[in-house]
């Protein structure tokens, strides 16, 4: 034990070294976190605490994905996935209903959705993944499935954080945070325009091909903002960069319907482009 680390992180200490699971060794580390000193000379033995529960962490995630002998995962489906990430009898399964083709169960009972519910959101043609993930509680990690659903949170492209009130709120933030959950979020908010705001928060465009002397193609495409020309060109045919000649443009930020541009040309959200090639 260090010098002068007290009585407390003496006990902590020991718990530690008897812990059999994981789960009883990061509780144990989180004690002796808590009790360790924190003068200037403590920061090593802090900062070894603090990088012992990571990999704790790491391996109840690792091991609740594994459980049962295979790995769970859910596979990415369209333009985006985004979990809708609270607390129970928040809304997220009638948000989910709402905005999908899910029909997940609702009820006045508390932690009615057992596993994972997915839909599928159609954003004017883009069609997006929406996974509701079971109620967060305290200690989530520490939960049965804990590790599991963290781990599907960590690989969505965006959070939908669902609360009661503030404080529900405030406590999955910190669950998601303490658990190095880096995702982009947004917070329900059962404003009417929910989904404009998700759209928005992606960061996607959609853009529509066309056809000369034809109407636009349905659906459109949808890709990150800041691509140009080349890479429309490339998603419709590996061969269309070497035999481009120019694009035509429909949208709102060219300075005249069917301006002619080139593969550098930056695309915008509901462009129309009809892609000339030698």
């Amino acid at each position: 034990m260090p010098i002068n680390a007290g009585y407390e992180y003496g006990i902590a200490e020991s718990k530690y070294n008897k812990a059999k699971t994981p789960q009883e060794k990061l509780k144990a580390l989180e004690e002796m976190l808590r009790t360790a000193p924190s003068h200037k000379g403590s920061e090593r033995l802090r900062s070894s605490i603090k990088q012992k529960i990571s990999k704790i962490k790491e391996q109840i995630e690792s091991q609740s994905k594994k459980r049962g002998g295979h790995s769970f995962t859910i596979k990415k489906e369209g333009a985006a996935q985004i979990d809708l990430v609270g607390t129970t009898m928040s809304g997220k399964s009638t948000f989910l209903n709402k905005i999908t083709n899910a029909n997940a169960k609702t009820s006045n009972f508390p932690f009615t959705t057992k596993k994972p519910e997915i839909g599928t959101m159609d954003y004017h043609g883009i069609k997006i993944q929406i996974i509701e993930v079971p109620a967060i509680t305290k200690d989530f990690i520490m939960q049965e499935k804990g590790g599991i659903y963290l781990g599907l949170i960590k690989q969505a492209d965006l959070l939908v954080i669902f609360g009661k009130d503030k404080e529900e709120i405030k406590l999955v933030l910190e669950e998601l945070k303490y658990n190095n959950v880096k995702v982009p979020y947004i917070v329900y908010d059962n404003a009417n325009d929910m989904v404009e705001k998700i759209w928005n928060k992606l960061g996607l465009i959609k853009v529509s091909t066309k056809q000369p002397g034809k109407k636009a193609d349905y659906p459109p495409i949808a890709f990150k903002k800041g691509v140009s020309v080349r890479d429309l060109a490339e998603r419709i045919h590996k061969d269309f960069v070497k035999k481009f000649r120019f694009a035509r443009i429909w949208g709102k930020k060219v300075k005249f319907p069917g301006q002619s541009v080139g593969l550098n040309y930056e695309l915008n959200d509901n462009d129309i482009v009809e892609v000339h090639a030698k």
